[in-house]
């Protein structure tokens, strides 16, 4: 048993210390092409016609604000025109066509496009429009954002020739500083945009649109075979289809589009598990493609890295299962060479916390107070083992799931509340429950460890308690606040 229990522990260890030491190449190449910036054209010819998609599902907090923000951007309004992609079946359908009406007196070209289904959920809605689309170019905003006013004359002029097929601004966090689930969804994310995103489109390595933010040249979707409906990540998908085409991507790192961060656990779980499933589902369809490309080794195994980085929550889901016996494993005297050994890993440790470092000091004054945050960005990475583990899961077995939206609250300061929110669950998931019992699981190794004076340990089993405790605590408190 106790072979057993090192060998699943030193796998976990080796497929997440291979994952965390990717940081260091992700900073290694910032370094090298971090100088780099995007082309753009001296002087912007507003004459080209853009179509703004604004894809909804029940988003009845949020929807005017997102109407009203689309309208203020500085465009020529001849050359502008919206798509309200509404699929709602609640009171956000009137709210949308009292809206559109108003903005269509004020001779906006705007509108209020109707299904009879959600077939195909948010890729479905996006390729109904582009049926009728006038634009060369088409922008697209999920519900939450808030584009700024100058947000078509700075992207456009990216398009500096007919191979450039996208470009993607960086997020920014209207409620960053909300709360620690806000506080550290920010920092995840900046790490995403800022390391990830912007060090790879520099280097010369594929990046993806982020569903939101962005803006398509339509020719480039219809070539690359338009939007697919079968994964969860349809942005992600559309965007490797593209690039293996040849069409290139330009990602603004200095220009942002503001939006709302989920600061309710459930939405936030939800969200993570349709990301991390439709990224797993993304990666069986489309790296067989990368790998049978003629796009440089360099390029293909980024894009490994790239789409098979949610692998690693079983791998800590394992760790946290195997850390326990592991303390009493090690405290009966034996496979002392092998335990040296695996200190080695904790250098993962070490390259995460730079990645998240760097990408802070690149676009935070004030980041010194946000990378103290680190820890608990950790802890809340393997407290959603359980939900994103499911998620690894069910895509790897083809078990295909509703694309589940996240709601939106209309959070636009400290004192706005999600209490009372129509769309929140009101129910306690089975996952909780698995959760609480890790939870309990997790604090008896931490006080093992203690006994044992394993000092080494401490630390995670720390992380492993305090993430999983707060996951499950945090899960029933908000659902319990909605009812």
């Amino acid at each position: 048993m106790d072979q057993i229990v090192l060998i699943g522990y030193f796998l976990s260890l080796t497929i997440l210390f291979v994952f965390g030491l990717h940081g260091f190449v992700m900073i290694f190449y910032h370094y090298k092409y971090g100088h780099k910036t995007p082309v753009s054209k001296e002087k912007l010819n507003e004459d080209s016609m853009v179509t703004i998609q604004l894809p909804l599902y029940n988003e009845m907090y949020v929807v005017e604000r997102l109407i009203n923000s689309v309208c203020q951007i500085d465009y020529p309004k001849d050359k502008m025109e919206i798509q309200v992609l509404d699929d709602s079946n609640d009171e956000t359908t009137s709210i949308v066509a009292k809206a559109v009406e108003a903005k269509k007196k004020e001779g906006f070209d705007i509108s209020h496009i109707r299904r009879g289904s959600r077939e195909g959920f948010k890729a479905g809605a996006l390729k109904e429009g582009m049926k009728v689309a006038k634009g060369e170019y088409i922008a697209i905003f999920d519900a939450d954002f808030i584009p700024q006013k100058e947000f078509l004359k700075k992207t456009l002029s990216y398009f500096t020739d007919d191979k450039v097929g996208m470009v993607q601004t960086r997020w920014e966090h209207l409620n960053g500083d909300y709360s620690i689930i806000t506080k550290a969804q920010a920092l995840a994310l900046d790490g995403h945009f800022v390391i990830e995103q912007n060090v790879r489109n520099k280097s010369g390595f594929f990046i993806n649109f982020n569903g939101t933010g962005g803006v398509w040249r339509k020719k480039c979707i219809e070539e690359a075979g338009n939007w697919h409906a079968d994964t969860l990540t349809e942005d992600l998908d559309l965007s490797y289809r593209a690039q293996l085409m040849g069409w290139r991507f330009v990602f603004l790192k200095d220009f942002t589009s503001p939006a709302e961060l989920p600061a309710e656990i459930n939405a936030l779980k939800n969200q993570q598990f349709r990301w991390t499933k439709g990224a797993v589902e993304t990666a069986k369809k489309i790296l067989p493609l990368v790998w049978k490309s003629k796009i440089p080794l360099r390029v293909k195994l980024q894009s490994t890295f790239h789409l098979t980085n949610n692998l690693v929550f079983p791998f800590i889901l394992l760790a946290a299962i195997l850390n326990v016996p592991l303390i009493f494993i090690k405290n009966s005297g034996s496979h002392e060479a092998y335990f040296a050994i695996m200190s080695l890993f904790v250098m993962a440790s070490v390259s995460s916390f730079m990645f998240y470092l760097y990408s802070q000091k690149e676009i935070r004054t004030d980041w010194r107070k946000k990378i103290v945050l680190f820890p608990l960005f950790l802890a809340g990475s393997m407290g959603l083992a359980v939900n994103n583990s499911r998620a690894v899961f069910e895509g790897l077995m083809n078990r295909k799931s509703e694309f589940v939206r996240t709601p939106k609250f209309k959070q636009e300061s400290d004192k706005d509340s999600f209490v009372g929110n129509k769309y929140l669950s009101k129910k306690i998931g089975f996952s909780v429950y698995v959760e609480t019992i890790l939870a309990v699981y997790c604090l008896i190794g931490l006080f093992s460890s203690i006994y044992f004076l394993e000092l080494a340990s401490i630390p995670f089993q720390i992380l492993f308690f305090l993430g999983f405790a707060f996951m499950s605590y945090t899960s029933i408190k908000h659902t319990l606040a909605t009812k």
